[in-house]
Parts: structure tokens; sequence; C-alpha cells
């Protein structure tokens, strides 16, 4: 595309400003040629203000238009007094404009694209961006969008403010999202601005919702929701051994196979009717074998409340052959020791959450991995599932989020779908150890995309999730943050502008980084209409 072809129905002089002077591999600087520019206060609007930065240029060079931003506006004469004659004909004053190349527009080209090592050169000449160039630096910053079609708009663009941001899924989701901010700085609303458009327009979402605020944001035609420890619960005997280690976390294979082995025994004594646990010691070997080699692949239900019980009961050995001929177990103390610490660590989830009240056999509830299931196969469906019961400093919700996760990624032949979790900061830790991370969502993030899996989180602070995990994240919205050891965590996103206006965002203001974008976006959120149950009471 030509300079002509890009300002067509416009007359190009009126937007002249000047000629490149000086290039740096850093940014080039501009000599302002058209004093009128500058003073013509008419042109002073939202979308051209000339006389100071953030500003647009388009610089016509030989192999192509290359897309500038100005970062500082500078005149020799200091004294504001002497202004008013400013470029009377003196020739030792002099206007510049310094500016960062952002993009560039090849002569078969139709869009903007990175400008890589190309820089400007020396008496190219320098335009003002008008709107329609900003559309279409707006239209190329995604890099591909496949013929995508797009999510409807859900914010616009701070320096230009009848500015549509329009993204498709692929840019916004496909290197999976974060949402930074603090508290009050609009984490909860930008979230919902832009699962509206998912759920209006048919995309699928899986909700993990910890406080309640969006139980009402969507109706039932809409979204299937369930809440957990109300009407959705889990049956014991649809966990799977690995599951079960998973979410009480095992120190080693040892403590996996004594759990193993407690549950099957426990399955054993719900097969025959008996509600307590299985006592061993005493009890011939080949009798207890025989029993436990009795339980099939569908006696899966067992009691959980006896399970510290059966763990205990699991501390036997076999008799030595030397001194006792009758083979029957024997108490041994050694054992008893080594699974004291999983048998505390089952204790205080059991006396200390909501653990019994979630996992249940209880026919009336729902079983939320049957319910997660049905969610992955069935098209165009989206699930809320309220996890407000379980209470915010849980580890139970840890569990149930790292449950889920490694139920979903273990799954094939699914729908493509977005994972909103809000606030992961609560779940992202384990209960017992301040160092380690629950995985289920590491490895969504490693793998969840090539079966279509796209994580979009919310948290306060980046580094209450694990870094391996906050490393696959390739779009951030960032809120204002305040603190420093914040900001570092995300300034590799950010370039030094953006990061010294990270302190300075409204509510609602948010700068959108991604690897799918040419450049940082400023935006404003639009505010959905969709009920939320986020206001702060005024005292």
């Amino acid at each position: 595309m030509t300079l002509e072809e890009l300002y067509e129905g416009v007359n190009l002089q009126d937007y002249y400003i000047g000629k490149v002077t000086q290039v740096y591999r850093s940014c080039s600087i501009a000599q302002i040629d058209n004093m009128s520019m500058m003073t013509d206060r008419s042109r002073f609007n939202q979308s051209f203000l000339p006389n100071t930065i953030n500003d647009f240029v388009v610089i016509e060079s030989t192999i192509g238009l290359f897309l500038g931003e100005v970062f500082e506006n500078k005149a020799s004469r200091k004294n504001i007094l002497d202004m008013a004659t400013f470029g009377d004909g003196n020739n030792q004053d002099y206007h510049e404009i310094s500016i960062d190349t952002i993009a560039l527009m090849t002569p078969d080209s139709d869009r903007f694209e990175l400008a890589g090592f190309k820089t400007l050169g020396i008496t190219d000449k320098v335009y003002l961006a008008t709107d329609d160039v900003y559309q279409l630096f707006v239209k190329s910053l995604e890099f591909s969008n496949h013929g995508e079609e797009p999510l409807p708009t859900f914010a616009t663009y701070l320096d230009r403010s009848h500015a549509d941001v329009v993204l498709t899924p692929s840019t916004l989701f496909n290197r999976h999202v974060m949402c930074i901010g603090a508290t009050n700085s609009g984490k909860s609303t930008t979230a919902l601005a832009i699962l509206d458009k998912l759920v209006s327009t048919k995309r699928k979402a899986l909700i993990i919702d910890p406080t309640g605020e969006y139980r009402c944001a969507f109706s039932d035609d809409e979204i299937k929701k369930h809440t957990l420890g109300i009407d959705t619960t889990i049956s014991p005997g649809k966990i799977t051994m690995a599951q079960w280690e998973k979410l009480f976390e095992t120190e080693n294979s040892s403590q996996g196979a004594v759990l193993s082995e407690a549950i099957t025994s426990l399955r054993y004594m719900k097969m025959i009717g008996d509600d307590s646990y299985y006592t061993k010691v005493g009890v011939s070997v080949d009798e207890v074998q025989e029993n436990i080699a009795s339980v099939s692949n569908e006696n899966t239900d067992f009691n959980i409340e006896l399970l510290p019980e059966q763990i205990a009961a699991e501390s036997v050995c076999e008799p030595d052959s030397e001194t006792n001929y009758n083979f029957k177990y024997r108490y041994d103390s050694l054992k008893a020791n080594t699974n004291a610490s999983l048998i505390q660590k089952i204790q205080y989830q059991m006396t200390n959450t909501n653990f019994l009240t979630f996992f249940s056999n209880d026919p009336t509830m729902h079983n939320l991995l049957d319910v997660v299931d049905e969610f992955l196969t069935e098209p165009e469906t989206s699930l809320y599932i309220d996890a407000s019961s379980l209470g915010a400093a849980e580890g139970i919700g840890g569990m149930v989020v790292d449950l889920i996760s490694n139920y979903v990624i273990s799954q094939d032949n699914i729908q493509p779908f977005v994972f909103y979790i809000d606030e992961v900061h609560r779940y992202a830790k384990s209960r017992y150890s301040d160092k380690e991370f629950h995985g289920g969502l590491t490895l969504l993030a490693r793998e969840g995309r090539k079966k279509g899996i796209f994580l979009y989180l919310t948290t306060q602070n980046p580094k209450d999730v694990s870094p391996i995990l906050f490393g696959q994240i390739g779009t951030l919205l960032i809120h204002r943050l305040m603190l420093n050891d914040e900001i570092s965590a995300v300034a590799t996103h950010l370039d030094d502008y953006s990061i010294k206006h990270v302190r300075k965002l409204n509510q609602g203001e948010v700068i959108l980084s991604s690897v799918n974008l040419l450049h940082n976006m400023f935006i404003h959120i639009n505010k959905s209409d969709r009920t939320q149950y986020n206001d702060t009471p005024h005292l």
C-alpha cells in the first residue's frame, strides 16, 4: 500500500509533520517542519494531540510505511513566553519528536507487520496518523486470525475513545490468559465482560467461582449451574487411586501404596455390607489376601470416614516363619510410625474442612465428575460451578480444582473450552507446604492447548501461582499494581512506558500484553450489564 492510498480522501499535506534527522537503534528523531501543526488548536481533540506524546505517526520510507509512536516532544525554547514567536524565522529554533518504531507495511501488503531489524532513514517524511490508519493498525495487531469469527467488542482503547477492541478468541486464549490486579482494580469486572462474550456467542466455558459473585450473571438457559456441597458432590468410588494420591498429596510411593491398600480394604467391607473398617491384626494372611482379591472393578464404593482408621489397621506385617507358624498378621510399629503423617493429614482434612460434605455417596446429589464429563462432550454448552460453600481458605478448594484439572486433561475427544478460575491464588498452593503448588493447573497450562483446553485465571499477585504455570501464560490483562514485587513479576511483558503507568491505571483500565499481538494495548473495559455481586460495602 502506498502513502497516497493510506491517506485516500484527505489532504496529505495537512498531516505532514517533518523529516527524520537522527536514527538510532532504539529510536529515531524527526524535526518539525510544519509548525502550524503544533499551533493549530482545531486539531487538538481526542484523536489528534500533536503537541504531546503517545500520538501515532506514519513515516514514508524506501522500504515501506513505518508506524511509529511519539514518546518525546521537545522544543528549543524553554521560556513559555517566547513560544508565541516560535518558528518565526529564527534559525536557532527547532522542534523535535522522538519516535519509537512499532510496525512496517510493505508496498505489496495492506496490513502492518513487525518491523524487525528494518529502520527509518535520514530525511524520511513523517505524517500524523489518521483515525483510519489507527484502525488499520488495530486490525493488524493480531498476528493471525485464520478467518476466525472475532468476539464482540468488550473494551475501547484508552488513547482513541472511539476505537473498539475487537479480538478473536485465539488471540486471547490460545496461549492462556491471566488477569492480574490489586483488590478493587476491576479484575472480576474484566473477567465477566469477556465471559459474557464467550457465553453469548455459544463458545464453551467451565467457570469455577470461589465467591459466588457470578451465580446470577448467567441464566439457566445459557449455562448449567452447580454448587459444590449443596447440590453437587463426588462419590469416593468415582476417584481413581492416582487421584486419591493427588488429593491427599502422598509424600512418596510407600504412602501411595498404603493408601491404595486401605481403600481396597474399605471397598471389601462395603461389598460385604459391613460398616466398620477391616481389622487385620491376628487374621490369617491367606484369608485377608483371598478377601482382598475378591474385590472387583465394579465394587468401587467405600466409607471414606473410616479411611484414617483403616490406614492405621494396615500397619501389620506377616509373621516370622521361624518363630510363628500360624501365618497371621501381627502389628508392625515401624509401619505405624511411617503411616502416622498420612493419617494426620487425612484427619486434618476431615475435621477442619468440608471434606466429608463434598465427598459422599448421596444419591440425591449430582456427581461432579459426571457433570464435568457431560460438559466436555456437549457442544455449545457452558458449566458454572459455585465453590463458595467450600470456604475461602480451605485446602479442599485446591484439591477439587486439582482433581478437575487432572480429570479433564485425561479425557479424549473433548469440545474445546475456556477453563476460568477466579481468584486462582486460593487454589494454587498446597495446603501442607508454602513452597509446593498443586500440579493439575500446571499440567493443563503445558498440555491443555493440544486438547483445546485454554486457561483463564485471575489473581492479585502472580507470585501466588507456580512459576512454571505463570511461565506458560502468553496473554496478560494487567490492572493497577502497587507493590514492587508484583510489578517486577510482570515487567518482562511490558516496556518501560507501560511499567511506569501500572500504578496509574484507574479502575477498569487494563494493559493487554500478549505474544499474539504486535504491540501492548491500553484499553478500558466495558462493564457488562450482567448481575455481579462484587460491590464494596460503604462504612
